[in-house]
């Protein structure tokens, strides 16, 4: 066994695939799925954004069909304080943020980091499209978009904390 990782999963393509490979090339997987906002009947599915119920149905049938652990982490309040508050008081004076960015850091690759540390995990990892190398110097290096893949997943990357005694 390599070790343990949580995957964030949203039920889609990409992240139930990264699920897969790593199990199969040797990780104890548990899977995750991050609750952002409260369900609110009046979106209908799929057009109310990311970590719907429907999300997390879909990420739950997936882990259940590898035989894997599936966690909901609660993160409504976290999300509200540190992304749509943000996100109305700049649209308020005129900027146009970008949630996706803040959620990234403050939530997945945050919040999401830490859960993973309480269960005992050695890494995250999501369907994201990244490439990780170890540079010269020991550290590890985070590279976007390898192989030509879709850059609207990696753009921000460059804001993940990635000195573990500093982490958000």
């Amino acid at each position: 066994m390599k070790g343990k990782v949580l995957v964030g999963m949203s039920g889609g393509v990409d992240s139930s695939v990264a699920a897969l490979l790593l199990q199969k090339s040797g990780w104890e997987v548990v899977g995750c799925t991050l609750r952002l906002h409260l369900d609110d009947p009046s979106f209908p599915p799929r057009e109310g954004g990311c970590c719907s119920f429907q999300d997390v149905q879909d990420a739950r049938r997936v882990c259940y069909a590898l035989g894997i652990d599936h966690f909901v982490f609660n993160f409504t309040e976290l999300f509200e304080q540190k992304v749509i508050d943000n996100f109305v008081s700049e649209y308020a004076v005129g900027r146009t943020p970008n949630p996706c960015i803040r959620c990234n850091r403050w939530l997945k690759f945050g919040a999401m980091l830490r859960r993973a540390e309480e269960l005992g995990c050695d890494a995250i990892a999501t369907g994201h499209y990244a490439k990780v190398q170890q540079g010269p110097d020991g550290r590890w290096q985070l590279y976007a978009s390898p192989y030509g893949k879709d850059q609207r997943r990696t753009y921000d990357k460059h804001r993940i904390n990635k000195n573990p005694e500093k982490r958000n």
